[in-house]
């Protein structure tokens, strides 16, 4: 359990570490462009998921966020099972990614209203005497990774869109973010290696349960 553990540490630490930063030292939509107009440090805030989707008013926001650590426990229960169990090393990994980088998130989501000011008319400040900017469970999560690394328009012909703007890659995302895509990256790419030795081990026991070998003492 020692690896899953640094991996988490690790993930927290430096996605923290980030937002922290970028909170104390940007206002809400500075800019700082890193390698020309392609990779670009962007600070924004969002009231909901990963890479800036929302979900719906103050109800959904506290729906969201106790939907989170509800999820974020049966992540963290599921770590350790197959933990134990020894399963492949590299899933482990892939499921302490998707735990770390969630737990990153929901971090923003249950304190950053309590003990940051308001980035929005100006850089924020770490325990203010007049409060945070929002409540407990209210606060917004910290994205700052930005790369338009293709900017144009959708060509007339192109459905729905044709004419309008193409910004790729559009969203603007964190550290966590990275973590979580990374990590379900990883299994997508590798499944037959994660889940062809289950169902062959399922399909195994289920013969042996129907056809017992016989007993000829």
């Amino acid at each position: 359990m020692k690896k899953p553990l640094i991996i988490i540490f690790l993930v927290l630490l430096i996605d923290q570490l980030i937002k922290i930063y970028i909170k104390t030292h940007f206002f809400l939509g500075e800019e700082n462009h890193i390698a020309g107009n392609w990779f670009i440090i962007h600070f924004t805030e969002n009231n909901g998921m990963a890479y800036g989707m929302e979900f719906g008013g103050q109800f959904g926001k506290l729906f969201l966020s106790a939907f989170r650590i509800i999820a974020i426990g049966a992540i963290g229960w599921y770590l350790w099972s197959i933990t134990k169990k020894k399963e492949d090393k590299l899933y482990i990994i892939c499921i302490a990614l998707i735990f770390a980088g969630a737990l990153g998130n929901i971090i923003d989501s249950v304190f950053y209203g309590v003990i940051f000011s308001d980035s929005n008319f100006g850089i924020a400040t770490f325990m203010p005497e007049a409060g945070g900017y929002s409540s407990f469970l209210h606060g917004k999560v910290v994205d700052m990774f930005y790369f338009p690394i293709i900017e144009g328009h959708y060509p007339a012909w192109f459905p729905f869109w044709g004419n309008e703007e193409l910004v790729f890659f559009r969203p603007v995302f964190n550290f966590a973010d990275t973590s979580i895509s990374i990590a379900v990256g990883i299994i997508i790419l590798n499944q037959k290696r994660f889940f062809s030795k289950k169902n062959e081990e399922k399909q195994t026991t289920s013969v042996d349960i129907k056809h017992p070998e016989p007993n000829y003492k």
